[in-house]
Formats: C-alpha cells, structure tokens, sequence
C-alpha cells in the first residue's frame, strides 16, 4: 500500500511509516505554507494513487471523496477532523484516524504563561520600557507590581487533555485546582464542584469546552456575573461557548479583573474586535496556544499508534473517529 503524507511529520515515525506500508510519498503542507482545497486535494490524490492519506490542514470533502474511491483510512493530524466530510466519509465507508490530545502539553505550557504574564503585566511593562518610559524618577517596580499564581483557587471548565496538563503545571505553584465536567467523575485528587461553583469561588476559571450544541455560549452572563471582583477569565478553547457580549460586559465594566483571551469570534478579528476589546485588562494572543513545533512530534508518534492498531484491526472503536463504518 502507498501512504500519501502531507501533514508535518517527525522523521523518526517517517522511517516507520516505511517498515509499515510498501511506499511513503512526504509532501508537507507547511514546506509551502499552502493547504489544498477539496479540488486541489482530488487532484493531488488523482496524481499519487495512495491508499492511505494523512493530512493536516488540505479538505477533504464531497468532490474529493465521490471522484477518488481507492483510499482504504484517512488520517487527520487533528483533534478533530474539521476539514474533513466526516458524513461523506462515512457514506464511503471510509474510517477516519484522528489524533487527541496531540496539542494539550502546548496549550497548557501556553496557558500558564499567559497567566503569568497577565497576573504580573509583563505585556504592559514591556511595551512600556520599549517605548523608552523608563526615566529617572518612575517606580516600574511599584507601577507594575502583579499577583502571583501561588495559593489561588483555579476552576476549570471542561476537564480533558489539556485542562489536566494544565492543572498538572499549576499545581506545582501550589494553586488550589477545581473543576467541572459531566463526564469526567474522578481524576487523581482534584475535586470535582458544580459549575456555579467554579464561577462563585475561583480567582482564575479556565474554559476547556468543544463546540456542541449543548455548549453554545453556555457561558453566559448569569454565570459571568457571579464571578469575583478580582477573578480572572481565560479561554483558550472556543470563544463560541462563552456569551462574548456578556463577557465584554463584566470585563469592560471592571466587575472582574479581566481576561486571557486566545480565541475570537471573528478570527482573524474585525476592526471593531479590535477597538472592543483593546484595554489594558485583557490579554489577547492571535490562536496560538496551540502551536509549538513539538504538536508535530506528538501528531506523528498518535498516528502511528493507530495506524498500527488499523493495519492490525486492534481497539478500532478506540482509533475510529467515525465508528458508524466499524
């Protein structure tokens, strides 16, 4: 079988790749920076003649998948595969390798430092020394004096991969770790609380929640409101499960300290994202929590995890994204 590889893979999973499959065709999207669209993808698949397909980023979608029928598994170096017809794929009876959690370690590291630099207004105090404020007779040291993580009560909402990563990292600060989630009963000896809870007693709420229809802005403006005076808000999971309006609300009104913010609405954001939320009690980064070049790595060593297991037909309900073909 010829496997078609345009995510970015470690060289070390390449080498097993070709201990695994007759031929190994690498054409990674990022050595051009360019993803295809669903034309494109048909084309390129036309041209090669892989039998498994590992992508990233390139669609896969309805054209694609009624005029190319050799592909035996499709593999998709995401948590979810959100470039994909996952209905069509289905359809074809065409099986879906995904890659969980391939993200969490980067977004939780890229959280706590966030945090950081928000509670202590490292942001700030750069952008001000670099505009040459510092002069004799200012005080940086009390002008920008912050909190620190240590001995805070840290709610988190959603309680997956990277929400544990997460609560890993800052248990180490000797924060006090809470969280929610329906479908998470235990894990280790953190405590598990109510939702209002989370927002009523916690200095810093963490949102970790995909995007469903029962999670659609399910953080909303009664639960906003219950926050402290001195509480922080961060999300770096979807901005579609909060109320944004709300959130501007208690967040420009000063009701809570502010908020850590990786995701939009709009992304990239409209002028008027900008101008809203563009005050000094807001941290915002351009969706990038999860990006770090190790994502590729950890991408590589899950996909070939499960192609193993497929190639073996082992724990398939486990591997299978789309299990209605099993």
């Amino acid at each position: 079988m010829k496997v078609l590889v345009r995510a970015p893979f470690s060289q070390r999973r390449l080498e097993d790749l070709k201990s695994m499959f007759d031929e190994v065709k690498y054409d990674p999207w990022n050595a051009t920076g360019q993803w295809y669209n669903d034309a494109e993808t048909l084309e390129l698949l036309q041209r090669e003649q892989p039998d498994v397909f590992i992508t990233e980023l390139d669609r896969v979608q309805e054209q694609t998948l009624n005029h190319y029928g050799k592909l035996k598994v499709l593999g998709v170096c995401r948590a979810n595969p959100a470039n994909v017809d996952v209905k069509k794929c289905t359809e074809k009876k065409l099986p879906i390798l995904c890659t969980p959690a391939r993200n969490a370690q980067a977004v939780a590291e890229c959280l706590v430092g966030e945090l950081i630099c928000f509670m202590r207004h490292i942001h700030i105090a750069a952008d001000w020394e670099r505009q040459g404020n510092w002069k004799p007779g200012t005080t940086p040291y009390c002008m920008f004096t912050g909190n620190e993580i240590h001995g805070k009560k840290i709610g988190f909402v959603g309680f997956g991969a990277v929400g544990k990563a997460a609560a890993k990292l800052l248990r180490a600060f000797h924060a006090e770790i809470v969280f929610y989630d329906p479908f998470v009963e235990a894990f280790e000896d953190y405590e598990k609380v109510t939702l209002e809870e989370i927002f009523q007693s916690c200095d810093i709420v963490s949102i970790h929640l995909p995007v469903l229809p029962s999670t659609e802005k399910m953080i909303n403006a009664e639960l906003l409101n219950m926050m402290k005076p001195n509480a922080i808000f961060v999300n770096t999971a979807r901005s579609a499960v909060v109320d944004m309006d709300a959130l501007y609300q208690v967040v420009h009104s000063k009701k809570i300290k502010g908020a850590v913010m990786d995701v939009m609405d709009h992304e990239p954001p409209t002028e008027a994202d900008m101008a809203r939320w563009s005050q000094e009690n807001v941290l915002l980064t351009p969706h990038i929590c999860g990006a770090s070049y190790e994502v590729s790595d950890h991408h590589s060593d899950i996909m070939i995890q499960r192609l193993d297991s497929w190639l073996k037909q082992e724990n398939m309900k486990q591997i299978v994204f789309n299990k209605d073909v099993l």
